[in-house]
């Protein structure tokens, strides 16, 4: 089954054109990264993909649905992670997330399963002012998986993460992987976390996908690795600092 197709879409902002006819399909329980530099449309393109906002042309489905006519369904079965989630810092971690479980309308039982599926037992009764850094994207993706959503955005989940948070998530990351059901759609800057978590790659430079595919179907004797071919495809690192869309 398809989860998400996206038809010939173009996306600008002025004289910017971040999004040039970019179409993909992205089947039930895939896990995809999109790569690109600072500038190269991903951001763009998955922010439509989340009805976020919306295209100039083209057409993008999610479970054959569009935004336009079925937004209150598909925000039922998503769940997204944005690279900077701020959270009240007055409540605490259990407060937060019976709160965002409220919109949902499920209770304390399903708050009690996600704050122990994220590893934040021993953070449930601190305020989230208090967290770390990797305590609160553990805290966030906990609000992306509340609903248990059939589609998982995250945007650099990991950014700014020192190794072992990092670790972690890729380890809840792994567990959702095993049970097959949730499709992710992950933007990362760390080529490591897009070979460790992802079946399908996508590349994307200037609005259009250069290459896509199995990592070990995109290599070849010029692309040892995914940092190589990222390097040969865009002549860009995932690190260099351009004007971000």
């Amino acid at each position: 089954m398809i989860q998400i197709e996206v038809k010939n879409v173009f996306k600008s902002f002025k004289d910017v054109k971040a999004v040039r006819g970019i179409s993909l399909a992205i089947p039930q329980g895939e896990f995809v990264a999109l790569l690109g530099p600072n500038g190269a449309g991903k951001t763009t393109l998955v922010e439509m993909m989340e009805g976020l906002k919306k295209t100039d042309s083209g057409e993008i489905l999610i479970q054959g649905k569009t935004w336009h006519k079925n937004e209150n369904e598909l925000r039922k079965i998503i769940g997204l992670s944005l690279q900077e989630t701020r959270f009240a810092e007055k409540l605490s971690v259990f407060e937060t997330l019976r709160l965002f479980a409220s919109f949902f309308g499920l209770g304390d039982e399903r708050v009690v399963e996600i704050i122990e599926l994220t590893g934040l037992q021993s953070k449930q009764k601190s305020m989230t002012g208090t967290l770390s850094g990797g305590q609160r994207q553990r805290l966030a993706l906990a609000v992306a998986l509340l609903n248990n959503p059939q589609i998982l955005f995250l945007d650099e989940p990991t950014t700014g993460l020192d190794p072992h948070s990092r670790l972690d998530l890729w380890h809840i990351l792994k567990s959702l992987k095993e049970h097959g059901k949730t499709t992710l759609i992950l933007t990362t800057h760390y080529m490591e976390e897009a070979e460790s978590l992802c079946d399908h790659i996508i590349i994307i430079d200037e609005g259009k996908i250069l290459r896509e595919g199995k990592l070990e179907d995109l290599l070849d004797e010029n692309s040892h690795n995914l940092d190589e071919l990222f390097i040969n495809l865009t002549g860009k690192t995932l690190n260099e600092n351009y004007e971000r869309f």
